[in-house]
């Protein structure tokens, strides 16, 4: 894209992308009780290394709980970000909004529109589904395919899972995940722990830690109980981190193992 206000980030790193399309899906937003913004015009943005964003129109958020902050920042990609305190009742959630005001021209359709920190706010609404942790990608897929293929989990010598009746899950920049029926998993080896996690694309994963000899393996297996409605094939099964175990044969031979990912907040399951 050509225009009078480029941006310099792709000058010095071209392979970055940022994409930005109309999104045919209603997005609410709900914070205590009210619906703070309500639009069928929302932007979807997403970036390189980034969760998708959802960009609103400005006219589709309520512009009585917005106050603008003298808190900015930069991006090379977007431009000169501006942010917005929202206030409902005694409630005050400093700098929960930002909006380019004069984005780069790679990305001039956020201009006119803010975009919310997700946690800032209460509920997010795609039709009248609640959606979690950031916006669903359309791009993106997850196949969840039963197999007859034998599946052998091993972790600190031990087999603790042994099946042909496993589930594959192939999503899309993710290593392949095996969901084992209990029925074919040691669990005896296994104590369900505290941990609770969201995948937008699968629902709400608790977790369990393995215990073998004097050895302990936390939140190494999870599983989503109650998938959300497009996964329900998931219901009940567990799955092992393919990088944190000894090894994951199929067919008797071993899996590639993935490199175990740096750090970055809660989100555990895939």
């Amino acid at each position: 894209m050509t225009g009078s206000n480029p941006a310099p980030g792709f000058a010095s790193n071209p392979t970055h992308r940022v994409d930005i399309e109309a999104s045919p899906r209603r997005v609410r937003i709900e914070l205590e009780g009210r619906i703070i913004a309500d639009t069928t015009r929302a932007q979807l943005l997403r970036e390189s290394r980034h969760t998708p964003v959802y960009y609103i129109p400005r006219a589709d958020v309520r512009a009585d709980i917005l106050t603008k902050t003298d808190h900015s920042t930069y991006c090379p990609y977007k431009g000169h970000a501006s942010y917005y305190s929202i206030k409902i009742g005694n409630r005050v959630e400093e700098n929960a909004i930002w909006s380019y005001e004069t984005p780069y021209d790679e990305c001039a359709d956020i201009d006119g529109h803010m975009a919310f920190y997700w946690k800032k706010v209460d509920h997010w609404y795609e039709e009248d589904d609640e959606i979690f942790v950031h916006p669903r990608d359309p791009h993106k897929r997850v196949d969840a395919i039963a197999s007859s293929r034998a599946v052998k989990v091993v972790l600190a010598g031990e087999t603790v899972a042994e099946s042909t009746n496993a589930l594959f899950v192939f999503e899309t920049g993710l290593p392949t995940r095996y969901y084992i029926p209990r029925a074919d998993i040691r669990m005896d080896l296994l104590t369900r722990s505290v941990t609770v996690t969201r995948c937008p694309y699968k629902g709400v994963a608790n977790y369990w830690t393995a215990k073998i000899g004097d050895q302990t393996f936390e939140d190494i297996v999870w599983s989503y109980e109650e998938p959300i409605a497009e996964q329900p094939k998931l219901r009940e099964l567990l799955s092992f981190y393919n990088e944190k175990v000894d090894a994951i044969f199929v067919d008797g031979a071993e899996t590639v193992k993935p490199a175990l990912p740096a750090p970055r907040g809660p989100k555990k399951a895939s």
